[in-house]
């Protein structure tokens, strides 16, 4: 998808989408075949369910048929969460993610798992977990050193409430 394609699409999509209480994280349009796939990925700090993501395609099916911004070709049209394992690239993912283990790797190419602890303006704190019996540690990063991270899968991980009980 084009620059300008992908910015005629955020600018006609992120108010409908805010509207929704929600925040717009990516746009993609693919091939599939001889038709296109346009899919929508949003999120909110209170995480999207099946309704709101089902009510947002009707809002956003709706307002792609009464303009010209898909073009005459066929497409179809998925609106969607980041997933579990989502990418961390925006200071708002990653308080998202406060609690939950992310696979970190810096630019000066060390890569770690850590717990996120705490976010701000700079940077993240993070818990790096002991290995061999040994206590975890704390480590502080700068969000200018991280060249990438992304949200860890935790099978055994305790839910928030079943913590609090």
């Amino acid at each position: 998808m084009s620059t300008t394609h992908s910015e005629r699409l955020r600018g006609l999509l992120e108010p409908l989408v805010s509207a929704k209480g929600l925040d717009l994280e990516e746009i993609e349009l693919t091939r599939a075949g001889r038709r296109r796939v346009l899919r929508i990925v949003v999120d909110s700090d209170d995480g999207v369910d099946l309704d709101a993501c089902a009510e947002l395609s009707r809002t956003i099916s709706t307002t792609l048929d009464e303009t010209d911004a898909m073009g005459e070709d066929e497409y179809q049209l998925e609106v969607t969460s980041p997933g579990a394992d989502r990418p961390l690239t925006e200071r708002r993912h990653y308080e998202r993610a406060v609690g939950r283990l992310a696979k970190i790797q810096l630019h000066e190419g060390d890569e770690f798992v850590a717990r996120v602890l705490a976010v701000d303006e700079a940077g993240v704190d993070l818990e790096v977990p002991g290995v061999k019996g040994r206590k975890p540690t704390a480590r502080r990063v700068e969000f200018a050193s991280i060249a990438k991270a992304r949200v860890e899968l935790e099978f055994n991980r305790k839910d928030k409430k079943e913590e609090e009980a």
